[in-house]
């Protein structure tokens, strides 16, 4: 059984956390079950107790897969501008 979930913030919506996990699903989680901050975008590893519940309070963003992701997002976006002709795609 795994022991922690991989989350990114979709997007923040009032006090609510949108989250997707790796499979696709989104989870609504209030901003307040965490200790730490979150922005759009954030990987999160999120621990899971014995019966596979998250421990949304011992949640902690992972700075560098982040990055990662952001980066291969940076580079999607890149190689789809040089193939528009006329430059009008936006992310």
């Amino acid at each position: 059984m795994p022991t922690e979930r991989i989350y990114v913030v979709d997007r923040i919506e009032a006090n609510i956390a949108v989250l997707v996990d790796e499979a696709g699903s989104e989870t609504l989680v209030p901003l307040k079950r965490f200790r730490n901050p979150l922005r759009e975008g954030s990987v999160i590893r999120v621990p899971v107790d014995s019966k596979a519940n998250p421990q949304w309070g011992d949640g902690a963003v992972d700075e560098a897969e982040t990055q990662k992701r952001k980066q291969e997002a940076e580079d999607i976006l890149r190689s789809l501008r040089r193939r528009d002709p006329r430059g009008d795609v936006e992310l």
